[in-house]
């Protein structure tokens, strides 16, 4: 066809847009559908979209929703639930690392949240389960003295000695899982690949320490993965690139005749402060490694070479010191800070010490900016939260 257009051609155009008069279907009217059919034809319940389109519309719902629409039906709940679900609300920019701690007391448990993007900066607390209810801790004692806690997405599994709470940080929902399989107390946790890894820690013989320990979500169930090279007793536990790191703690010595015959040489080197293990989760194996970092010039062409830095002190109450007295905990939120929480009865401290201060807070937050290397004082702990488990949730 000629891309030129005449008189003719356009006229042969209007021709085409009007009614023939001989055809009888261009004749025929045309039916308008009532406005009660359009809709009943035209409008699609929600509940009708498949999977994928409806997790786009739930994926965009704010946070404080998610627990009334998990509510709504099994498949709503099955499908905030799923992987998929966070990596939309990831890929939207929606989730923010925030810091959880979970607390146990008489009356039950309860969890609480500080987002360091939020404008207030205040500790947000939710009750999780009353102490009457079928969750319980550590046979019946609710308590989380010794409880380690990791978080996988939104869910958080706080592990103690006989038992395993998995609270989910959205739903505020808590559910009881399998114990481990070696009690003990004190120990090292991470998690890698989605999967939870134990170490070190003592409370039930030699076999304790020397486990290693992996749970998996999905199946609930514990199995031994390895034999550590060294029992840890009160070590940290932190993981990167699929390898487990086990650090610190006190040397367990079991052979107690022999570190008697050692005498004072063996009392004097009970601590593995200044050294860890590592563990390769896809190798299954302890192998040996090699530190390597770059070089950072200093001004006079020097450089040190993957060396340890002592950092500012916090800006600790001078009645409080990071010892044996005082518990605390270490989380990492996002890439750039580093949270201190720092739990223990400082009342107690007081007595021992023959001081009768008063007003003292018994939990502190300290909040320390690697990009800045400041430390700065972050909202104190509610008092309902007191000997708290933390980890870091996606929220």
């Amino acid at each position: 066809m000629s891309e030129s257009c005449n008189s003719r051609h356009f006229s042969w155009l209007m021709k085409s847009c009007r009614p023939n008069p001989s055809d009888a279907k261009s004749l025929a009217p045309i039916h308008q559908p009532s406005p009660v059919a359009s809709s009943a034809s035209t409008e699609t319940e929600i509940s009708s979209l498949p999977d994928d389109l409806l997790l786009e519309c739930l994926s965009r719902i704010p946070s404080s929703y998610i627990p009334s629409l998990a509510a709504v039906c099994r498949r709503w709940s099955r499908l905030l639930l799923s992987p998929y679900f966070l990596h939309l609300r990831r890929r939207l920019g929606l989730l923010r690392h925030s810091l959880l701690a979970i607390s146990a007391v008489e009356s039950g448990l309860f969890a609480a949240i500080l987002q360091f993007q939020c404008e207030t900066g205040g500790w947000r607390v939710s009750f999780a389960a009353s102490s009457s209810s079928s969750t319980c801790f550590d046979g019946g004692q609710v308590g989380l003295a010794h409880a380690r806690a990791v978080a996988i997405g939104s869910r958080v599994y706080v592990v103690s000695r006989n038992s395993v709470l998995r609270y989910n940080s959205w739903m505020g929902t808590v559910t009881v899982r399998s114990p481990m399989l070696f009690p003990r107390k004190k120990f090292a946790m991470a998690v890698v690949s989605g999967k939870i890894y134990v170490a070190g820690g003592g409370g039930g013989g030699s076999g304790v320490a020397a486990a290693v320990e992996e749970y998996d979500p999905q199946k609930n169930r514990w199995r031994v993965v390895a034999q550590a090279p060294r029992r840890r007793y009160g070590c940290i536990g932190t993981a990167l690139d699929g390898v487990f790191y086990v650090i610190g703690g006190l040397k367990i010595v079991n052979d107690l005749s022999r570190a008697a015959a050692a005498g004072a040489a063996a009392a004097e080197a009970p601590v593995y402060a200044s050294s860890m293990d590592l563990f390769d989760v896809g190798a299954s194996q302890w192998p040996f490694w090699r530190f390597h970092a770059l070089r950072h010039r200093t001004g006079g062409g020097g450089g040190a070479l993957g060396e340890w830095r002592r950092l500012r002190s916090p800006p600790l109450p001078p009645q409080v010191r990071l010892d044996g007295t005082v518990r605390f905990s270490c989380v990492g939120v996002e890439d750039k800070v580093a949270v201190v929480q720092v739990v223990g009865c400082i009342d107690d401290l007081l007595r021992r010490s023959g001081r009768s201060e008063r007003g003292l807070r018994e939990s502190l937050v300290l909040v320390y900016d690697t990009a800045e290397g400041e430390w700065k004082r972050g909202a104190d702990l509610p008092e309902v939260i007191s000997r708290a488990a933390c980890a870091c949730v996606e929220w």
